[in-house]
């Protein structure tokens, strides 16, 4: 009678495909899960890595302040982001989204009201022009 040789190797082929499928979705799907409302960005050639414990501001032509996709009063603006910190970790990164056609002033107006909060890290969203 023959005995049968075992088999040693483990057939992972099907694994490395579900594996580069699901790769593939996280990567096309990662930039599209950014917050915020739409907004038009100016176009700069530089960009900043996205931190998911984040806060993002959005100011919209209106001169519309979102926090996150919340739209805020301006009366309560520091007081609504300051409760918005207060649940993030320490050393939170807040990034603001402004309009084109927003003047300096106000967004410099509302990164003194972040600064004011105790945020050390504020970050300017740009969109990277197309070449």
């Amino acid at each position: 009678m023959k005995r049968r040789k075992k088999f040693n190797e483990i057939n992972i082929t099907n694994l490395v495909d579900v594996s580069l499928t699901i790769l593939i979705v996280f990567i096309i799907t990662a930039p599209m899960m950014t917050p915020g409302i739409d907004v038009n960005l100016p176009k700069v050639d530089a960009s900043l890595p996205r931190d998911e414990q984040g806060i993002t501001i959005s100011i919209n032509a209106n001169k519309e302040i979102f926090i996150e996709e919340k739209k805020i009063d301006m009366k309560r603006f520091e007081d609504t982001l300051k409760t918005i910190i207060e649940k993030k970790p320490p050393n939170v990164i807040v990034y603001i989204k402004a309009d084109k056609s927003i003047d300096y002033g106000f967004v410099v107006e509302t990164i003194g009201k972040v600064k004011k909060l105790g945020i050390n890290e504020v970050g300017l969203v740009a969109e990277i022009p197309e070449k």
